[in-house]
């Protein structure tokens, strides 16, 4: 599958590097706006080409996205100090609409995925601006919570000593501090959590649920505080999003999608698992969620929805 990835930045070039070693893709092509950035970044992992596999990864514009199936957004501006979430999301947007009309006239066909922050507000305006451009804004969608819900995870299994990928259960919602964690529904190996506990005479109290809430939600923070940005993760959470899609692995991932209700809020893009079948089906799936997680879902989707109405009556 032949990829784009638009944003060359620590986000864009450390998943053009996971792809590789995901061997996700056969071509990419890296764009930004600094073109000796992606000059540098292609020829830097391309060396790595032998310790992986064949790919062929290069430097382009516009127009070499031509017959790519999928098209990678991690261009976009960092948040200055003082600046608030709105204004950030405004010079983002500005971002969106010097670089999407190029994507979609040169790719008409392709995925769009968003890796911008805030991703969940930026994947809906991504969606309605192709529509606004007589393009198919079904096919755009977000990273959202895919890389929270594998610290989620990751988290929990290293608390309960089992492997992560026997562990299931879901981050949702917005990707940032109002997201929900669906603990009433975590199973391990089959085994509902409180079952699986009691199974293996652990301990696991409210206090280390509340532990590991505040860590999967406050990671990126700890993260750029020490070292200014968080790229690996996401890095490895897109690439995996490209090789479920490349290789048609029917996987459910949290991403996030315009949808049409969520909790009774109408029109709101967040993330919720989708089962991901082949290029272009992506299904949303019902949750069975406690009466706290559904208001709390709610919640979340009642603060993206708000953001979303701020920054259109102050757009307009």
């Amino acid at each position: 599958m032949k990829i784009g990835i638009v944003g060359c930045g620590y986000v864009g070039s450390t998943v053009a590097y996971a792809v590789l070693f995901k061997k996700a893709a056969t071509e990419i092509v890296l764009i930004d706006k600094n073109h000796k950035r992606a000059l540098a970044e292609a020829a830097d992992i391309s060396h790595a080409i032998p310790f992986s596999h064949a790919i062929d990864i290069y430097a382009g514009d516009y127009s070499d996205l031509k017959d790519a199936e999928l098209v990678i957004i991690a261009a976009g501006v960092n948040q200055k100090p003082g600046e608030t979430r709105l204004q950030l999301l405004g010079r983002n947007e500005a971002v969106l609409r010097q670089i999407l009309p190029s994507i979609l006239e040169n790719a008409p066909e392709a995925m769009i995925l968003m890796t911008t922050n805030p991703v969940d507000v930026m994947t809906h305006l991504a969606a309605k601006l192709a529509e606004e451009l007589g393009y198919n804004g079904h096919l755009v969608f977000g990273s959202g919570t895919t890389l929270d819900t594998a610290r989620f995870r990751s988290l929990l299994s290293a608390k309960l000593g089992v492997a992560p990928q026997h562990v299931h259960g879901y981050v949702i919602g917005e990707h940032g501090d109002s997201e929900v964690l669906t603990w009433s529904i975590v199973d391990i190996g089959g085994l509902q959590l409180d079952d699986f506990v009691a199974a293996q005479k652990l301990t696991f109290t409210d206090a280390d649920k509340e532990q590991i809430d505040e860590q999967v939600r406050r990671a990126a923070y700890v993260i750029i505080e020490g070292k200014g940005a968080t790229y690996y993760g996401i890095g490895a959470a897109v690439a995996n999003i490209v090789d479920v899609v490349a290789h048609g692995q029917k996987a459910i991932l949290t991403i996030c999608k315009p949808l049409k209700e969520v909790e009774g809020i109408a029109d709101v893009t967040l993330s919720m698992p989708h089962l991901i079948h082949g290029k272009k089906r992506m299904m949303p799936l019902p949750l069975k969620l406690s009466q706290e997680e559904r208001k709390a879902l709610k919640q979340s989707a009642s603060i993206i929805k708000k953001f979303l109405d701020d920054f259109k009556n102050g757009a307009s």
